[in-house]
């Protein structure tokens, strides 16, 4: 009876500790001032991407684009990504993501912007980089290009990571909706996705694909 009430016992703590992590990474969303987003990068690191059509890992080199991998290297970290959507799809474009499902992490980053990183990697297929919608405004939303959109490069999308697998799981995001369900950050009708998120999302575009969970992986 002991040991099985002390196995029990580990099992509640290491729920209790798991939800103190949680509730960790949530409380630090909800503060883009704390210390913690300051901390150090590494040099290169692999984000799986799980979504509701399979999963796909970017491999992110600092070196490429320093202050955008930090940002996302910090957000992967604190679920920032976690239970949001694909909400801009455009077959033979780009697929785009970063907005929160909870409307109250969106409200904490949606001005906290970014100065520029020079552009080292041009956007071809597969490459990732954040949406903007001129000089210093990149945020938290980013997007994967599905082809070769060089063109990009002089409009100053700086890439900071590659897709290294599971590109056709890419391709596959639903993409029907186009620009409707909200478009880019430069069309200026993302209102209702910042204000509501999944909730919006989920009643209006329910056929979005979801991005379930994003992690460091070794």
């Amino acid at each position: 009876m002991r040991s099985g009430a002390t196995f029990l016992c580990l099992v509640l703590c290491l729920i209790g500790f798991s939800q103190q992590l949680e509730q960790g990474s949530y409380d630090l969303l909800l503060n883009p001032d704390h210390p913690n987003w300051q901390q150090e990068t590494p040099d290169s690191f692999d984000v799986k991407i799980t979504s509701s059509k399979g999963a796909f890992i970017i491999k992110v080199v600092a070196e490429w684009a320093p202050i955008g991998a930090t940002r996302f290297y910090h957000l992967v970290n604190n679920g920032f990504f976690d239970d949001s959507r694909f909400f801009r799809v455009r077959s033979g474009f780009i697929a785009q993501f970063g907005i929160p499902g909870d409307p109250e992490v969106t409200s904490k980053w949606v001005d906290r912007e970014l100065l520029d990183d020079p552009v080292k990697q041009s956007n071809l297929r597969g490459f990732v980089a954040y949406a903007m919608t001129g000089p210093n405004t990149r945020t938290t939303q980013l997007y994967v290009n599905l082809q070769d959109n060089s063109r990009l490069d002089e409009q100053g999308f700086a890439p900071f990571g590659k897709v290294i697998s599971g590109m056709d799981i890419v391709d596959r995001l639903y993409a029907e909706y186009g620009e409707s369900a909200g478009g880019g950050m430069r069309l200026g009708k993302q209102q209702q996705m910042l204000t509501l998120g999944n909730a919006h999302l989920d009643a209006n575009f329910p056929l979005l694909d979801k991005l379930i969970k994003a992690e460091i992986v070794e």
